[in-house]
């Protein structure tokens, strides 16, 4: 077996899954108020077909980790089944997902029972106000009772991610990191990154790792996590001495491009070597035309041989992804 390399020593085993470029929310920093053009029913895989190119990528390319994404994942119909169909592939594939939680109370005793072993929640406020701002939505209740539910259903550990917005929520990072102390959440702030529909982001007007740390070691005692980062996108620090950590991914001001093992198949079918890929490498034309799963590996090992040293997000001839995160998956 050949697995996913590039030209320079890296190995992707972290495969990213859009499911959808649907979402039920409408984030600021995402997309603007009324919503966006979605895909076409017949471009998006169907469930056959997403099983089929994970499967392909972990029998054949030695994917050792999977996470749906989407736009929102639980807005695709048959989600509990594709877990379930995946985690049949390979029981010892670790499965996550990444979701804004409507919805997750619902179905997260299902996704367990299915083979889901993790959750990752977008949740930028515990603020009613701030959320509604945010997202556009008066949901903030269905989010926490998505999170209760997936530590109910041993969805675990339960992470939270939250993006500060200048003038925003940048104020709240210490209330959000007690909020999730109390409740056994295990934090993570990420930068805002340039993959915003309305491509306003700025440098500038993005709160930096800096001033994150800032503003946390207002109340608390922040020390690096002696475990090495690794691959890992967040860099970790004990709160207070710990054990409880918080986490910053700051893909912006301090890039892991380096140690970078992930590749994402759009809900399109198209392979992105890199979240912020200027090209795309079309799978989904070639299963439907009948390609064998070795053919379909081979098309893969040649995409991720193209993958660019960095994101390049600091060069002076940075374009943004013609695609918003939406229909990227994070």
């Amino acid at each position: 077996m050949s697995g996913l390399a590039d030209r320079y020593g890296r190995v992707a085993t972290d495969l990213r899954v859009s499911l959808t470029d649907r979402c039920n929310l409408r984030c600021s920093y995402c997309m603007p108020a009324e919503g966006l053009d979605w895909l076409p029913g017949d471009d998006v895989l169907s469930d056959d077909e997403v099983v089929r190119l994970v499967r392909v990528g972990v029998e054949q390319l030695g994917i050792r980790e999977v996470r749906f994404t989407g736009g929102e994942p639980l807005v695709r119909r048959g989600i509990v089944d594709i877990v379930r169909q995946v985690h049949a592939i390979d029981p010892d594939v670790e499965m996550s997902m990444t979701t804004n939680a409507l919805g997750l109370s619902r179905v997260a005793g299902a996704l367990a029972e299915a083979g889901l072993h993790r959750v990752n929640v977008s949740l930028d406020s515990v603020r009613r106000s701030t959320f509604h701002e945010i997202t556009r939505r008066d949901r903030l209740d269905d989010v926490i009772d998505g999170l209760a539910a997936a530590g109910a259903a041993g969805l675990g550990p339960v992470k939270v991610n939250a993006v500060l917005l200048r003038g925003v929520n940048d104020d709240q990072a210490a209330e959000l990191l007690r909020w999730c102390l109390d409740r056994g959440y295990e934090l993570r702030f990420i930068e805002q990154m340039p993959l915003d529909a309305q491509h306003g982001w700025t440098r500038a007007g993005m709160i930096t790792a800096d001033e994150i740390f800032e503003r946390l070691e207002r109340e608390f005692v922040l020390s690096p996590a002696e475990e090495p980062r690794g691959s890992a996108p967040a860099e970790k620090f004990l709160v207070d001495g710990g054990p409880a950590t918080v986490g910053v991914i700051a893909s912006v001001t301090r890039p892991f491009c380096g140690d970078c093992d992930r590749v994402r198949l759009t809900a399109d079918g198209q392979v992105r070597n890199c979240l912020f890929a200027r090209q795309e490498s079309d799978l989904r034309g070639a299963l439907r035309a009948g390609a064998s799963d070795e053919e379909l590996a081979e098309r893969w090992r040649v995409a991720m041989r193209g993958k660019a040293a960095g994101h390049g997000i600091d060069d002076p001839t940075f374009l943004q992804p013609d695609r918003p995160m939406s229909a990227i998956g994070g």
